[in-house]
């Protein structure tokens, strides 16, 4: 059983892993622990090696409080970033949240219905080859695409595991602590812990990717809906195309604005004839994904036409969110926003038609910093958020960092 010391422990190692540097007094209102008690603790963690003094703070006309952060190469997550067709898994260092070793393969979850096997025998791989100890990794996050039930550990959409839990069975044959969410979802966490929507109560994050996933963060906290499967953006239906969408129902925001419709747009325009830089479309999504976006900053109108039109068509999919939620910012992130600037104008002209603009001057764009790193942060730190929960589970063995 794990011991209340080792709580205090997890909690601040928590804290510490949002808040990069911290004084005793800010962790000690964090833990809603005593100064005494919480000094205490952090003195342990420094002898111990896992937390390292950072100096004191400048002085404000008292006495200089003393800086706390974590220790760098003591914690790691493993971190794994899904889509339909390509799988990433990279280790976090919980210091700065620095991305170590990303790999990625090709794993169409449509075509593998074996798909969940094959993504432990990666992970599994993976860590045995990254040189790091598993006492040293904390957890494994997982970001997935498709309908998720984070309580259960489901994903109704991919990975079947027969109605059981997807995190059991990886923790299982990893022998790591796991934890699942939808992507979208991460990717807001990802901003809301570290990012552009931090210390925002309202914020709305559109992941711009295979699909236009959304996550939400609601008063302070991020929002999943009843059982998990808020934020379904791509599904809203914009539009009177009668093109079918990946959900079965027809005129889904994404059967115009997603990423994957603007390389078809763009492999059947140039088959077309239509005049551009670009002369051949790889078939690998990411590789696609980077040839338009880089044309498009080179200057080739076409795909600055074919961008911008999904733009707009997004920015029409905001302007009901802005309706409905009146969010302080909207942050476009994903793989698709590594186009940067490109994306505001057509949005803001979107959101200039179809928003009252009493309800829009109040929300603002933003472009996000980390756009297809998300993820793999948003996995990281899911991680993290468990770290002060569930003890008894996993602070048993004196091999893992949290047994000290």
């Amino acid at each position: 059983m794990a011991s209340k010391s080792d709580i205090y422990k997890s909690k601040i190692l928590k804290e510490l892993s949002f808040g990069n540097v911290l004084s005793g007094t800010d962790i000690s209102t964090r833990i809603e622990k005593s100064i005494p008690l919480t000094t205490r603790i952090l003195t342990e963690m420094v002898e111990e090696g896992m937390v390292e003094e950072k100096g004191y703070a400048p002085s404000t006309g008292g006495r200089r409080p003393l800086l706390y952060a974590l220790s760098p190469q003591k914690m790691y997550v493993v971190s794994v970033a899904m889509d339909q067709l390509i799988t990433r898994i990279g280790l976090v260092d919980l210091q700065k949240y620095e991305i170590l070793q990303v790999e990625k393969f090709n794993l169409d979850l449509e075509i593998h219905k074996d798909s969940l096997s094959i993504l432990i025998g990666e992970i599994n791989r993976y860590v045995n080859q990254s040189g790091i100890g598993r006492e040293k990794i904390v957890g494994i996050g997982i970001g997935m695409p498709g309908f998720v039930d984070v309580t259960r550990g489901i994903n109704y959409s991919y990975l079947d595991n027969g109605g059981e839990s997807i995190n059991k069975r990886v923790e299982r044959e990893t022998g790591l602590p796991t934890y699942i969410d939808n992507d979208s979802s991460l990717i807001a966490l990802a901003e809301f812990r570290l990012g552009a929507a931090r210390g925002k109560n309202n914020a709305m994050v559109i992941n711009i990717n295979w699909g236009v996933g959304l996550g939400m963060i609601v008063n302070g906290e991020l929002f999943r809906g009843y059982n998990g499967f808020a934020g379904e953006f791509s599904h809203i239906p914009i539009f009177n195309n009668n093109k079918l969408c990946s959900c079965g129902k027809s005129g889904c925001l994404e059967t115009e604005a997603s990423m994957r419709v603007v390389l078809e747009k763009l492999r059947e325009g140039l088959k077309s004839g239509q005049v551009s830089s670009i002369k051949s479309v790889p078939e690998d999504f990411e590789e696609a994904c980077n040839v338009i976006i880089q044309a498009a900053k080179n200057g080739d109108q076409y795909s600055i036409e074919l961008l911008s039109q999904a733009a707009y068509d997004i920015g029409r999919g905001i302007a009901i969110l802005i309706h409905i939620m009146n969010p302080e910012v909207i942050i476009l992130s994903g793989r698709g926003a590594r186009a940067g600037k490109l994306w505001l104008a057509p949005v803001q002209q979107a959101l200039n038609r179809y928003c009252i603009p009493r309800l829009a001057a109040y929300t603002s764009l933003e472009l996000s910093k980390f756009n297809d790193h998300a993820e793999l942060i948003g996995a990281a730190a899911l991680v993290v958020e468990h770290l002060d929960k569930h003890q008894d589970e996993f602070i048993e063995s004196t091999q893992h960092p949290f047994a000290i």
